[in-house]
């Protein structure tokens, strides 16, 4: 099955089987070598009960087409850009639905040094050759496919971005809400001096406790009062795929997006003066202003990863941030990550050696966030034409 509605303007998501199921992701897989012609691709999945036959599928479809394929197995999605820069490779397709409810299956697929392909970088091409696709046949090229073990490297990666040494005992609270930052965090918890209360760190793609999407305030309440009730430092939830994190403080008070870039900015600028940073248009002013104080380049930018990260390497830019949880790192290939975020905001409640309220404080008193607001209209190109 494949639903061309799957295809959306950065991934493909939709329901397993009736939108989406294996003939598909084969369908997928085998279009986006046929489109692009990479010889070596990587492929990883997250924790969804769908997630390992999608995978497999998508394998054989890329194979089938000629390309060689590195299985990186049960990965976050920042480790299958990790994997495509790291190793050199041509592209690779991550199976993943990332924050949707557990119904859902999808992928995002992406080109040598991790670029995203989007609707206006060739995945409706993708789309038009996968919806082409009748049945199995295989390339005169012989495929191979072989396994690679992704994880040293890249708990070595996302560490390198912080003095370990500096980041003091803080007590914090994390949700993986049964996603991939189960897996992924305790590797790289074991090499610092926190004490992590942790829940929901078996990654299980049914998500018993929670959808795996903080950004909706019912997902946060949970991870907002275990702050409080534990006194704790302050807390961490992420996402279904943890390529998003999100903050609370000691006092048990959710972090907007605005006031994270601001800080994770200046902690950048801390050890790259001058930097280039690139915010999206919905942030508030708390963002360009904190950037200029801390001596750098604020340059404002269109919503969306293709284009945050197209900007990046036009800018150099040493870091991007969107209010919705995405962080951008140039030193990991322009790629978005959950993991450094949580790594270098311990480091700056560490280094300042105040509570992370205290430090907020500044910034909920000068600045008024609305949060994003939406206005759906019935007839949308009357409504630009309108406006414009």
């Amino acid at each position: 099955m494949l639903d061309p509605k799957v295809f959306k303007a950065y991934d493909v998501r939709g329901v397993y089987p009736t939108e989406l199921d294996e003939k598909g992701a084969y369908a997928i897989g085998r279009a986006y070598v046929e489109q692009f012609e990479p010889r070596r691709i990587a492929v990883g999945r997250d924790m969804r009960l769908s997630a390992p036959a999608m995978a497999r599928a998508t394998i054989e479809g890329a194979a089938d087409a000629g390309a060689d394929v590195v299985d990186i197995g049960l990965v976050g999605t920042e480790m299958l850009y990790f994997a495509v820069g790291e190793l050199g490779l041509d592209g690779g397709v991550m199976v993943t639905a990332s924050h949707n409810p557990a119904e859902y299956t999808g992928m995002k697929i992406v080109r040598r040094g991790a670029l995203p392909v989007g609707g206006e970088s060739g995945l409706l091409e993708v789309r038009d050759r996968a919806l082409a696709v009748t049945g199995r046949s295989r390339s005169q090229r012989q495929k191979q496919v072989s396994e690679y073990d992704v994880w040293p490297g890249y708990v070595e990666r996302v560490l390198s971005f912080i003095d370990v040494d500096a980041v003091r005992p803080l007590r914090v609270v994390i949700d993986a809400a049964n996603g991939m930052a189960g897996a992924m965090l305790p590797p790289v918890l074991e090499r610092l001096p926190v004490e992590a209360r942790t829940y929901f760190f078996e990654p299980d793609g049914s998500f018993p406790n929670h959808e795996p999407n903080p950004l909706l305030p019912e997902n946060r309440e949970f991870i907002m009062s275990k702050v409080s009730e534990e006194e704790a430092d302050l807390g961490i939830a992420f996402d279904g795929d943890a390529d998003r994190c999100f903050f609370v403080d000691d006092t048990g008070e959710f972090v907007p997006g605005d006031f994270v870039t601001a800080l994770l900015a200046e902690s950048i600028l801390e050890k790259e003066p001058g930097a280039k940073i690139i915010y999206d248009v919905r942030a508030s002013w708390a963002v360009p202003e904190t950037i200029e104080r801390a001596g750098g380049v604020p340059l404002m930018n269109r919503v969306g990863h293709a284009f945050i990260k197209h900007r990046m390497r036009q800018e150099g830019a040493a870091f991007g941030g969107e209010v919705s949880g995405h962080y951008y790192f140039r030193d990991f290939y322009q790629a978005d990550s959950g993991v450094i975020p949580f790594l270098l905001m311990l480091e700056l409640v560490s280094r300042r050696g105040r509570r992370l309220s205290e430090i907020l404080r500044p910034y909920r008193e000068r600045y008024f966030l609305t949060g994003e607001l939406n206005t759906p209209v019935s007839d949308v190109a009357l409504k630009l034409h309108e406006l414009k």
